[in-house]
């Protein structure tokens, strides 16, 4: 059984034992997160599809890890201008594994 499910402005695929990263979430490492916004629960072609989400549906997942992504540059330059400055950028993630999608 799968679901999708909405947060941090993004839609995952989630499935029981899966390890997910999504933008930072309050929760101390090792604390449970529930997301209620669940979109579509499937299973093969038995599929539930929310308008938008599904009433009474739930996934739950456990906090692993809070930490920082990769660092993604950002180069600016004026050519012939002497112009050049460069910024990096590390977001704030959350590590989760699902541990339960009840419908």
């Amino acid at each position: 059984m799968y679901a999708v499910i909405k947060t941090g402005g993004k839609q995952y695929r989630v499935a029981a034992g899966d390890v997910i990263k999504v933008e930072k979430l309050d929760g101390e490492v090792g604390s449970s997160v529930d997301f209620d916004q669940v979109l579509m629960v499937g299973d093969g072609d038995d599929a539930k599809i929310g308008t938008p989400v599904i009433d009474g549906a739930k996934v739950s997942a456990e906090v692993l890890e809070q930490g920082k992504g990769d660092k993604v540059l950002v180069f600016k330059k004026k050519r012939r201008k002497n112009y050049r400055r460069t910024r990096g950028h590390r977001q704030h993630q959350t590590v989760l594994r699902i541990s339960d999608i009840a419908v």
